[in-house]
């Protein structure tokens, strides 16, 4: 099974494909998507948007895992983050991908063990798990991948549960 992780965030939406396959999780692809600077709203969350389109095209993720934040800093912070996700979705949606959504402590906790770890934490497992050899991944991507990575281990447990196979 393959997914696709996304952090949303207007200045650097992260992204992260991860496979399984026979207990194995591999990396297929991440990086961050950047909409050009300088640029209205409505042009940015249409870079994004389209960005993703191409991603999920490109590689066919079968299912995709949002980060759902919990809280944000501030009103203007909250309003603009959910502008992003409503893009984020839009592509997801468009493409006909299952989505699931995580809390930030859901993934960080899926990836670590432990719910508050820091950015610096997370993407240490994150390369752990999935060995990358890669000493420049991204916040933003690790987040992604952990997204993906929360989402198969939660997919494989459910199903496991269910008593079914993984496709």
């Amino acid at each position: 099974m393959r997914v696709l992780g996304i952090d949303p965030s207007l200045h650097s939406t992260g992204f992260g494909i991860v496979e399984e396959a026979g207990g194995a999780l591999r990396p297929v692809a991440y990086g961050i998507v950047k909409p050009t600077a300088g640029l209205p709203l409505h042009l940015k969350l249409a870079e994004i948007k389209a960005e993703l389109e191409t991603l999920i095209r490109t590689y066919g993720p079968a299912e995709a895992a949002v980060e759902n934040p919990f809280y944000a800093q501030n009103m203007k912070t909250a309003l603009l983050l959910g502008q992003v996700r409503g893009a984020v979705l839009v592509a997801v949606a468009a493409a006909g991908c299952a989505l699931a959504e995580y809390s930030a402590l859901e993934i960080k906790k899926a990836v670590t063990g432990y719910g508050q770890a820091d950015k610096e934490q997370v993407l240490t497992m994150v390369r752990s798990l999935l060995g990358l050899d890669d000493a420049s991944v991204p916040f933003d991507a690790s987040d992604a991948l952990a997204a993906a990575i929360c989402h198969l281990n939660t997919r494989l447990f459910q199903l496991k549960v269910d008593g079914k196979e993984p496709p």
